[in-house]
Formats: structure tokens, C-alpha cells, sequence
């Protein structure tokens, strides 16, 4: 077994492993000034970029989450590896063979560890690719071909075939230096009733590919009539390096064009995907064998969307009553992604593959130019099951729609269309409509709060816990003015408000009514109006606390009723400047006692922290002008 990887390989595998280069594979990055690059943490959620990165030293650091560290550190956190995985996967990456002290000149790993697993899918991979070629593989090859994909478009996307026979692969593995147990723990093989088997048998394959082009696992296409497993999709089940919620397929060839159009499109299959960019849309992706979800969107939001631009998200579902319900569930999760969110539906009910077929590339291109949005697509679809031309119909109509507009979170759209659903409907008077759904919505301005004397000071509470802040301390204004918003309008402030730490707050009860609406779920929960600060109230340690909830609950905000979701991300970014000034105020105080000459590396680094902490800050004053 090998021992410990040699000091000076460990230093060989950063100084060959660019930061931007491996960083750039997960996030899109922009020039920050000094010298440093920035992008949306990928391990906190935010819409200011904070995360920046140091191509000269090699480093990067989130100055919203404070995650941070060097390129190894970064690839641990990022793919939930071991030390000694990453600086692998690094080495894999530039083509470093590594030494073990203590042992040979040959790189061996630990068994059963992730980078096993992914050299025994990249060795699956290149043994199925081999076999499409034979003649067992006729069936597959044909079916490619009928779908207009020819073998350079096969090799593109690594398409193979896995033989007949129960254990074809199993042997070629195991010949190949992998354990038993390695292979049934990659679900690459699993136990028979005589033995091992593999999982795949007379398939046509495509591998499944992380993020960073490592394969994960495979999706298999049942080709023969007499397969005995009638599913048409077979997918590698989940295993410690494929969680299919977090893996969306042509992602690795797709991402660098995604960054760049800020554009992705996504479709409900591999041939789509291949369709899709050899039509000329080489934003195409699909999920792998299960909805595309939350976490999908993830993905995608830190290739999509940096400080001032906003990225589209364009599905492609079939047009049947399937396809429909699929743009139904999309619309549910929409709502948690700040891109413009679109479908596009082919004519005839075709997918983008039979699409390109049938018409060709140019169609398949018009179809993605040729969007709706999807709000109108879900309102439209519906409507379709209401007889119109009665007034029965459209009173039906309007009882199911007006709770269903009345869930867009952004006001100024869903008062856009509450207007165009009287009008889809054929309702006369549009006002009403647009009435009824800010009801529904509970978009009624609330009757304010009596002001307090402004000359009076807010008295302590003789009660248990921290006593009641001054309301008029400017120093505080931002921290009340934030938890106001995320009692009052939980639905903007969402997972942004979430993610602010503890030390975000000074005043001791705005820190303790931070904790209690995060114990009760955050803003992001769901939760509204009574429901959602009785939850929040069940959380406060102290009287005094609730004392501070129901005040601030009440306290009129000092926004416009239909600007309500840029005030929020314009406070909450005020608060964050406001933490980021004592940041910086901390590395200047640190700068001040070094010597630029006798602690030249430490001051170089921390000049460059003060740099980025400026720019980060500078980003923030721009998104929180005219505020507080």
C-alpha cells in the first residue's frame, strides 16, 4: 500500500493547478481589480459576488461566507474529498505522477476511495466506447444513426454499448487492477443470484460527467425487444461520486458556453442534448433520471449570474399533457431563480431531437428564439380545461387562476398578469381582476403602525434577556431595517436574508431575533403572515425578544409598494457593506503593524485581501444607493 505523497509533488500539484483555471470549472469569474477575479460563492447562497479569487498567490476566499483556502483546500470543499483525493485529482488534472514515500513511483490509491471510483467509471467508459464498434453493437449504432448522429457525434459525447453476457465488464475490471467491492460500491456491478454481474447489459450508453468532465456514471437505452427490463432508461443509482439531483448531463461541454451567453437551456434527454448542440445550441443540458430541481438550479446559478446580469433559463418539454405538467412543476421551483425563466415547445409534440430530424438545425434553433415565458406557458396551459366562450367557464376560470397568478412573488409581474389573464379569460373589468389577486396575495397595504414621538427614546424592557434597542441609533438602522423586511416580506428576502451570519448583527436582541427566525426555518421557509411569526415567536429565548418581533412586525418599511424587492436586496446589501467595512477596517489595522520589507509575504497577501474587500464593498454601495 502506498504511503504518504511526497512533500515536493504535493507543492508540484499547486504550482501546475492554476486556481482560476480549476476554480473557473465551477464558477464564472470577472476581473475584480488587483490583480483578483470574483464570482458567486459556490458555498453560500448570494447575489453579490464576494467570493474572489488570487491567480498570483494562488488562493481564494469568500468574504461572504469566509470559506477559503488554496487550490487543494478548494477542490476538497467543493468535491467533498480527502486531502489526498484532491491533490489525485489535481494531479490527474495536469498529468503529475505522483511518489509515495515509502513506496514505488507508481500512483496507487486507497481502495474504495472517490478517485477509485472515478478511475473505474473512466476505464467503463473506454471499454463501452470500444464495444459500440463491434458487431453485437449493429442495433446501437443504428439507432443512432436513424436519429442523425454519426460516429463523430458518438465519440463527442462518448456514447458505447454494453455487451451481452453477465459479466463482461465485471472481468475487465477486475483485469484491470479494481477490487470486487470497488465495483459493487461504484454500482458499476452489482451481486446475481451466482455472482457478480454487471449493471448494464445490451444497452446503448452515454456517461454520465460531473461539472469537471469526470465520469460518474452512465445512462442506458434499452435498444433490443427482447431486453427483459422493459424500462426505455435505465441510470447508475446513486453511489458516493453520482447524486443525479446535482448532475445534469452535457453540463461538462455546455458550462463554458452557459457562462458566456448566460443562457442555458434545458431538455429531457441525451439525444436532445446531443440534438440540441449540434444544431448550434451548445447551452443544452438535461437531468439524469429524475426531475430538474433545486439543486440543479444551483448548479446552474453560479454559471449563470454574476453582479448586474441576469442569465436565462429556457425549458424544452414535449408538448403533451406530460410535457405540460413537467412546465407546471418547472414554474413551482422558478420562483427561487432570478433569471428569466422560459419554455419552448416544439410543433407536433416533438422533442428537439425528432425536431432536428424532421427540419433540421435551423429549427431547432428558431425553437429556442422562439420562447415564452413560462408564467404565460403554466397560465395558458391551464386555462385550456375551461369552456371560455360561457360565463360559467370563465367564472370557473378566474376562481382557479387568481390563487395561481397571486403566487408570483414579484408584484409588478403578477399585477402584469392578473391584467393579462382578464384579458386571456375575456373578463371586462380588469381592475377587479387585478384587485382580486392582490388580495389573494395579501398585496393590500397594511394600515401603519401609529409613529412613535421621534424625540422619544425607546425605553429598555425590565424583563428577562437583552434589553430593547434605541429605534433612532443610526448604527442600528441597517440591522432593524433588516430584520424588518425579513418578518414583513419573507418572500423577497428569502434564502439572501438566510444566508447573513450572527456577526452580521451588533445589537444583542436584533442577534437573538436573527437566531429565532432562523431556528424557525429562515425566511426562506414558506412560511406567512401569523403562521410565520408565530413560528418565529415559538423561538425567542426572551420576552424581551418577542417584545423586539412584534414591534419591528408592525414598524412601517420605508418602501414603495411596488418596488418592494429591490428595497430588500438594496438593505440587505446595506447591512453586508456595513460588515464589510469593519472587515476592512481590521486588515488595515493589521497592515499598519506590519513592515512592508521585513513581512513582505504577509503584507503583499494582505494587500491584496484589503483590494478585493474594497471592490466587494464598492459593489455593494452601488446596490444599496439611495437607502438608509
Amino acid at each position: 500500500m502506498a504511503g504518504r505523497i511526497r512533500e515536493s509533488d504535493i507543492a508540484l500539484v499547486r504550482e501546475r493547478s492554476r486556481i482560476d483555471e480549476v476554480v473557473g470549472d465551477q464558477v464564472s469569474l470577472k476581473r475584480a481589480g488587483g490583480g483578483a477575479l470574483k464570482g458567486l460563492c459556490p458555498f453560500h447562497d448570494e447575489k453579490t459576488p464576494s467570493f474572489n479569487v488570487r491567480p498570483s498567490h494562488g488562493t481564494f476566499h469568500c468574504f461572504g461566507c469566509g470559506e477559503g483556502g488554496d487550490v487543494i483546500a478548494f477542490v476538497m470543499k467543493v468535491e467533498h474529498l480527502s486531502f489526498v483525493e484532491a491533490v489525485e485529482r489535481l494531479a490527474d488534472r495536469a498529468g503529475i505522477q505522483l511518489t509515495y514515500e515509502g513506496g514505488g513511483n507508481t500512483i496507487q490509491r486507497d481502495r474504495g476511495t472517490r478517485s477509485r471510483l472515478i478511475e473505474a467509471h473512466k476505464a467503463a467508459a473506454e471499454y463501452y466506447a470500444e464495444q459500440l464498434a463491434t458487431p453485437d453493437a449493429q442495433p446501437a449504432r443504428e439507432f443512432l444513426a436513424e436519429r442523425g448522429f454519426d460516429e463523430a457525434a458518438a465519440r463527442q459525447f462518448g456514447c458505447g454499448f454494453a455487451p451481452g453476457g453477465w459479466d463482461k465488464l465485471t472481468k475487465y475490471l477486475l483485469g484491470r487492477g479494481f477490487e470486487l467491492a470497488e465495483l459493487i460500491k461504484s454500482q458499476l456491478v452489482k451481486e446475481g443470484r451466482q455472482g457478480p454481474i454487471d449493471r448494464f447489459h445490451r444497452r446503448l450508453l452515454w456517461p454520465i460527467k460531473d461539472i469537471g468532465g469526470e465520469v460518474v456514471g452512465f445512462g442506458a437505452r434499452r435498444i433490443f425487444d427482447d431486453d427483459p427490463i422493459q424500462a426505455k432508461y435505465l441510470n447508475t443509482s446513486e453511489s458516493m461520486i453520482y447524486k443525479k439531483s446535482q448532475v445534469l448531463f452535457g453540463l461538462d461541454q455546455a458550462k463554458r458556453e452557459i457562462a458566456k451567453r448566460k443562457q442555458a437551456v434545458i431538455v429531457e434527454g441525451y439525444t436532445d442534448v446531443m440534438a440540441m448542440h449540434l444544431a448550434g445550441v451548445p447551452t443544452a443540458v438535461a437531468s439524469c433520471g429524475t426531475a430538474f430541481g433545486t439543486d440543479h438550479m444551483n448548479v446552474l446559478r453560479r454559471l449563470l449570474i454574476d453582479d448586474d446580469v441576469n442569465g436565462e433559463v429556457i425549458f424544452t418539454f414535449d408538448g403533451d399533457e406530460a410535457g405540460q405538467k413537467a412546465a407546471l412543476k418547472a414554474f413551482e421551483g422558478e420562483q427561487q431563480f432570478s433569471a428569466q425563466t422560459y419554455i419552448a415547445v416544439a410543433p407536433d409534440g416533438m422533442d428537439p431531437c425528432e425536431l432536428r430530424q424532421a427540419k433540421g438545425d435551423v429549427a431547432v434553433r428558431d425553437l429556442v428564439a422562439r420562447r415564452t415565458p413560462l408564467i404565460e406557458f403554466a397560465i395558458k396551459a391551464q386555462l385550456r380545461s375551461y369552456d371560455l366562450d360561457s360565463v360559467d367557464g370563465r367564472v370557473e376560470a378566474l376562481k382557479k387562476m387568481v390563487p395561481f397568478v397571486a403566487q408570483i412573488k414579484d408584484r409588478a409581474k403578477r399585477d402584469g398578469y392578473a391584467t393579462r389573464l382578464a384579458w386571456w379569460v375575456g373578463w371586462d373589468d380588469e381592475a377587479m381582476v387585478v384587485r382580486r389577486v392582490r388580495q389573494v396575495a395579501g398585496g393590500k397595504a397594511p394600515v401603519a403602525a401609529p409613529r412613535a414621538d421621534p424625540n422619544q427614546m425607546a425605553l429598555s424592557v425590565d424583563v428577562d434577556g437583552p434589553a430593547r434597542p434605541n429605534p433612532r441609533d443610526p448604527r442600528l438602522v441597517p440591522e432593524r431595517e433588516v430584520l424588518k423586511v425579513a418578518l414583513r416580506l419573507p418572500e423577497y428576502a428569502g434564502p439572501l436574508y438566510d444566508s447573513l451570519p450572527d456577526e452580521a448583527f451588533t445589537d444583542p436582541a436584533y442577534v437573538a431575533l436573527h437566531r429565532a427566525i432562523r431556528a424557525a426555518g429562515g425566511a426562506s421557509c414558506g412560511l406567512g403572515g401569523t403562521a410565520y411569526l408565530d413560528a418565529i415567536s415559538q423561538n425567542c429565548s426572551h420576552a424581551s425578544v418577542r417584545s423586539v418581533l412584534t414591534e419591528l412586525a408592525v414598524e412601517p418599511l420605508a418602501v414603495k409598494q411596488d418596488d418592494e424587492f429591490r428595497y430588500v436586496s438594496m438593505v440587505i446589501a446595506r447591512l453586508q457593506e456595513v460588515q464589510v467595512g469593519k472587515q476592512i477596517e481590521d486588515v488595515k489595522s493589521r497592515l499598519r503593524r506590519l513592515s512592508p520589507i521585513k513581512d513582505a509575504d504577509e503584507y503583499r497577501a494582505l494587500w491584496g485581501d484589503l483590494v478585493a474587500l474594497e471592490e466587494y464593498r464598492k459593489a455593494l454601495l452601488q446596490q444599496s444607493a439611495g437607502v438608509l
